[in-house]
């Protein structure tokens, strides 16, 4: 696997110049149940995910003035939510909390099954579609968050056939964990990055703070991404086209004090933990959930910020079809890019086992299929000197060979399974 010396600096430099991180005030269990509940203080992922780090103080990246001006120095802030409905439809992504009373259910992936987690997944009968009460053709996303098992489930071009749920593609986030797709992988979005934790939520706005980063889309992507991201949705070579999951702040120098509390707390967010790349679309639309309580008059101020006004942070490594590490398979407590030194791991044969699981950067990946390993003499806790054995479908999806996992991964991967086998 190709290391990037870059990375580590890049990695180094967030631990040094980042400002004092945000705790967390609340827990999965906290949060209200419903559409569009309540988070009551809980913030999806730990503090030190990309997501909820400060990076106010980070670098500017050297080719910044290039990068704004290929997404286009005049194009203006726009917030992509509200209060009501355009062409009748709600404005905004919407989301749902369940608990574990919701059944699971299966969804049929029919366009990235290959990239996609299978469930069941307790997705109710009355999910919020994107774009809801008349969802039209566009991306018709579904966040569910379970509050019990503290899981994010997500599906992109969600539809309810016959009393049963299909989509191109689907995700399923462990909110406990720093969690990233494989590299080329999608998700529910076109980085291969969860869209939940980058929603601009009437809850947090109201309680006065937002404490992540946030959504944005921009027209035109190069064929390149860079961690967190993991995939990219373009042919576009020019190396000023913004990469899956390009970080940008707006400039501290901006004068904020003019405008609405409301806006003032979205303003804030984005000078200390700024907006993520995670889709093309239209140009600076940031993300986030439709409530009848918003000011839409007050949201309109915001139209008044150029991209202009904004600058890229200093970029880790970014990914190309030329320098996209091969080995998909990577499993560790931290970032794979971040590791000094090679993973080890111990191989064995184990002909009982035929789980299939994918790794990559700091979680177990999707799987396509597996069913659950016979427990005669021993059980999955067990196995492999307290580490859990699972079978690779590398090529064929035929290979023999197990690997042995670390106790903190195979934690991880025993929740997964049980929570979403």
């Amino acid at each position: 696997m190709q290391r990037n010396y870059r990375t580590t600096l890049i990695c180094s430099a967030m631990l040094l110049f980042s400002s004092a991180a945000f705790a967390q005030t609340g827990s999965c269990s906290d949060m209200s149940l419903g559409p569009n509940a309540n988070l009551n203080g809980f913030r999806p992922f730990p503090d030190d995910n990309a997501w909820n780090t400060n990076i106010s103080s980070l670098p500017v990246d050297p080719n910044s003035d290039n990068f704004i001006a290929f997404i286009g120095s005049t194009s203006p802030l726009h917030p992509d939510f509200g209060a009501g409905l355009y062409l009748g439809r709600t404005i905004g992504i919407p989301y749902q909390v369940e608990d574990a009373t919701q059944p699971k259910v299966p969804v049929k992936i029919v366009a990235y099954k290959s990239e996609s987690d299978p469930g069941p997944m307790p997705i109710p009968a009355g999910a919020l579609i994107e774009g809801y009460p008349k969802p039209g053709n566009g991306d018709r996303h579904v966040l569910v968050l379970d509050k019990d098992g503290c899981w994010l489930y997500e599906l992109d071009r969600a539809f309810l056939k016959r009393g049963s749920w299909q989509a191109d593609s689907t995700a399923i986030w462990d909110m406990t964990i720093n969690e990233q797709r494989p590299y080329t992988w999608t998700s529910a979005d076109a980085a291969g990055l969860p869209i939940f934790p980058g929603l601009v939520r009437r809850d947090e706005v109201a309680a006065g703070a937002i404490n992540h980063a946030i959504r944005v889309t921009v027209p035109v992507t190069r064929q390149a991404f860079t961690p967190p991201a993991s995939h990219w949705a373009s042919s576009v070579t020019d190396p000023n086209a913004p990469p899956m999951g390009m970080r940008m702040r707006l400039k501290a120098s901006f004068n904020i004090s003019t405008f609405p509390a409301d806006d003032q707390v979205i303003l804030t967010a984005l000078k200390n933990y700024g907006v993520i790349v995670a889709d093309n679309g239209s140009a600076m639309f940031i993300s986030g959930t439709p409530d009848d309580t918003w000011n839409n008059s007050e949201l309109d101020l915001l139209k008044t910020l150029r991209a202009s006004d904004f600058e890229v942070v200093l970029m880790g490594p970014v990914y190309t079809p030329d320098n996209v590490p091969t080995d998909r398979f990577r499993f560790s407590g931290k970032p794979a890019d971040s590791q000094s030194g090679p993973t080890v791991y111990a191989f064995l044969e184990h002909d009982e086992h035929d789980l299939r699981n994918r790794f990559a950067g700091s979680r177990p990946g999707p799987w396509d299929e597996y069913r659950r390993p016979p427990h005669r003499d021993h059980d999955l806790q067990s196995v492999c000197d307290q580490s859990v054995r699972t079978r690779d479908q590398i090529s064929d999806g035929h290979s023999p060979v197990t690997r042995c996992l670390p106790a903190p991964e195979r934690a991880t991967l025993l929740r997964r399974l049980r929570d979403n086998g």
